[in-house]
């Protein structure tokens, strides 16, 4: 099994940077593409808000850790700075799987080595995985491409580590795969073999969901087991493997999780539940090995009287430098609420340490959930001791990373590390905050600073999981509106500008299990609601023109489309049918809609229509490798614009010194590959403002400018936040 290709490439060195990188340009290019102004690009920052998946300390250098996460990349600890770096801000369009990081591994022996396995998914339609090489601690890569699938952001994605460099020779990786097995390299990473191991892959299976050295021998954990078949194995020779005798069996131990050893004990701690996780774990269990002996003992911790909740177990880390001492998590426990359990004594007793936690998250106010304080956690399958500190312990959970220095005080050990999978982006014209957005999971936030986190969190009345709408009043920035997956109902108002919500006093039935995309005309008279459902299924919309409290249908307005209020005019509104490739428009505030321009590209429903502010039918449309359109007179006709070959988000900012027109900022092609851009002369000519150590993955979703801040841009990702980029002046 060989890799397709071997590359290096630059790691991003810090979290903030300088756009420097000149652009290729043939001579026909140099008419759409000019060398770029050097740009700083920076997280506006949250903090966390995703499944932070595994972090491991080094053994031999402290205070240097590193964490990876579902879909968000990989980042590596800073002591003195107390912060994350992101790592692999460099993996750009075509390699948005890659954001995804199925595992880590250090290498012991040497303090600067470090290697990721990357694949975010193990689908079909998905591409194949790659191994990043490291020697100076993710500072720059090489890469290797797989042949092979990973999943990161599958179920199984807290087990691990499936990735681990050999004890015997540095030289030697191991790489433990879902559906192909094992692989073995003995070239760094270079090159890969598929090497025989006793059970056979399934396509559909979770495989080999962790890899550990003890000592010189190396144990494998098996993640298709039906609780009589063996699921631990282990080699002492690199070659032969072989079940470990005695093993755990029966449901409780069905998958092994994760693996920690005790070098000073020679214990091996193993933990096991029903299922991969992170969710549909309902039993579990924790045991020990003693590796001298080959014995084997219980030691999952005891429920309290009266418990009947159900949970599996999860992470396990051991205090190197505390010979006995424990950690292990549970896991999907949602009636009791997940804890950490910590042993002194090898495992004979155990105690919670949930009950005495205290918690400060003003770091990251947004934890709170909507309530008074925040809870202990979901999804901890993360969990780490610092080999120096057995009392510096953190754990990753589901939104973030906590950490404490003496198993009582609490906070989000999370600076740099941003996570958020983001969907919709507001920069007022005036007012307080210069950013509102909605992201998955975390819902809507009201961004006073963009270099801390919103102080008043996720935004309440009602509680957001995940957002599927934000607009605000063009001639009336105090009205905002929003809609996603609420706790009381699923959409709100706001008359300060996004402060504080109101929520709608009654919502289409169809609001409840299927809350789409919403806008507001431009005076903040009318509301559009459109619905579609998490399958894809689509249904008619919905009018308001009393804050929410009725509703009327829509006959006439395209299923699951997007309402775009034009942003001058109040009767004004608009909608792209990607089915049909059909502007429609409405001149009576949305009662009715009617066709305009027809025979546009379609069948794609990430095709976007926006408005240029400020002016009344200037709309674009980004419709992906088909390109860019655009239109003056409301939606009659579009033009193609001939200075991009492919628009996947377009947006606009304050006009350059001097010009009459919006900035213009678009995610698309000018010149070769998929980059960020802006014009200062409506798409005459662009400039790149982002590099090839800035790409972030997947940046279709949205773009938009600061109407206040000539060349700032607010850039959604998938999984790597709110990127803002400013020129450097």
């Amino acid at each position: 099994m060989h890799p397709t290709r071997r590359t290096v490439l630059a790691g991003t060195a810090a979290a903030a940077a300088l756009t420097t990188l000149p652009l290729p340009q043939t001579e026909t290019q140099a008419q759409a593409a000019t060398p770029p102004t050097p740009y700083r690009w920076r997280n506006a920052v949250i903090g966390g808000t995703g499944f932070v998946t595994g972090v491991l300390f080094h053994p031999g250098v402290r205070g240097l850790a590193y964490a990876r996460t579902d879909i968000g990349g990989a980042y590596r600890w800073d002591e003195p700075a107390a912060r994350w770096t992101p790592l692999t801000d460099h993996l750009g369009w075509d390699d948005w799987n890659l954001l995804g990081v199925e595992a880590m591994a250090i290498d012991p022996a040497h303090r600067n080595r470090v290697y990721l396995a990357l694949g975010t998914y193990a689908q079909p339609w998905a591409g194949n995985g790659a191994i990043l090489a490291s020697d100076d601690r993710g500072t720059t890569w090489t890469r290797t491409d797989l042949p092979v699938k990973l999943g990161a952001n599958e179920d199984g994605r807290g087990t691990g580590e499936r990735l681990l460099v050999d004890p015997r020779n540095s030289d030697t990786l191991w790489l433990g795969t879902r559906h192909d097995g094992l692989l073995k390299s003995t070239d760094r990473g270079g090159s890969w073999t598929t090497t025989p191991f006793p059970r056979t892959p399934s396509p559909t299976g979770q495989g080999i969901t962790l890899l550990l050295a003890a000592g010189r021998t190396v144990y494998a954990g098996w993640g298709d087991g039906d609780g009589t078949t063996p699921t631990l194995y282990r080699t002492t020779n690199g070659t032969d493997w072989e079940p470990v005798p005695a093993q755990p069996t029966g449901t409780p131990a069905r998958v092994p999780i994760r693996a920690a050893y005790d070098p000073h004990t020679h214990e091996l701690y193993v933990t096991y539940a029903n299922a991969p996780g992170p969710n549909g774990q309902s039993d579990g269990s924790v045991h020990k090995l003693t590796t001298t002996s080959g014995s084997w003992t219980e030691i999952t911790p005891a429920k309290p009287n009266g418990s009947t909740d159900t949970f599996g177990y999860g992470g396990v880390a051991v205090a190197t430098s505390r010979p006995g001492t424990a950690v292990v998590s549970t896991n999907n426990r949602w009636s009791a609420v997940d804890t950490l359990y910590r042993t002194t004594d090898g495992g004979r007793t155990w105690t919670s340490l949930k009950e005495t936690a205290r918690f400060d998250v003003s770091q990251t106010p947004y934890l709170k959930w909507g309530a008074a304080e925040p809870k202990f956690g979901w999804w901890i399958q993360a969990v780490a001791i610092d080999p120096y500190d057995a009392r510096n312990v953190v754990y990753g959970t589901g939104a973030t990373l906590y950490g404490t220095r003496d198993l009582t005080h609490w906070s989000p050990r999370i600076r740099g590390l941003e996570e958020a999978s983001v969907v919709q982006l507001v920069s007022p014209p005036a007012g307080e905050a210069h950013l509102l957005s909605g992201s998955r999971d975390i819902g809507v936030m009201y961004h006073e600073r963009l270099t801390t986190s919103p102080a008043r969190g996720m935004a309440t009345n009602p509680v957001f999981g995940s957002a599927t709408g934000l607009a605000q009043a063009a001639t009336r920035p105090a009205y905002v509106v929003r809609s996603g997956w609420g706790d009381n109902g699923n959409g709100a108002y706001s008359g300060d500008g996004g402060r504080s919500w109101t929520p709608f006093a009654a919502q289409p039935a169809l609001a409840k299990d299927a809350p789409g995309p919403i806008a507001t005309n431009a005076d903040g008279t009318v509301v559009l609601w459109t619905f579609v459902h998490w399958d894809g299924t689509k249904y008619p919309a919905h009018r308001s023109t009393d804050n929410g409290t009725t509703w009327s249908e829509i006959p006439s307005f395209p299923k699951g489309a997007t309402p775009v209020a034009d942003p001058a005019d109040p009767t004004l509104l608009y909608a792209f049918d990607s089915v049909t490739g059909t502007v429609r428009a409405t001149t009576d505030s949305g009662l009715s809609f009617t066709d305009r321009a027809t025979g546009l590209p379609s069948g794609d429903s990430q095709f976007k229509l926006v408005a240029a502010p400020g002016r009344t039918g200037d709309l674009w449309l980004s419709t992906k490798t088909n390109g860019l359109f655009r239109s003056t007179d409301g939606g009659a006709s579009f033009t193609k614009v001939a200075s991009c070959t492919a628009a996947h988000t377009v947006g606009f900012g304050k006009a350059a010194p001097g010009a009459r027109y919006p900035a213009v900022y678009l995610v698309g092609t000018v010149d070769t590959g998929t980059a960020v851009y802006r014009s200062d002369d409506e798409a005459k000519t662009w400039v790149r403002i982002n590099d090839d150590r800035h790409q972030w993955g997947w940046t279709g979703e949205m773009i938009i400018g600061d109407p206040r801040v000539y060349g700032r841009v607010y850039l959604a990702t998938n999984g790597r936040g709110i990127q803002y980029g400013e020129p450097v002046r």
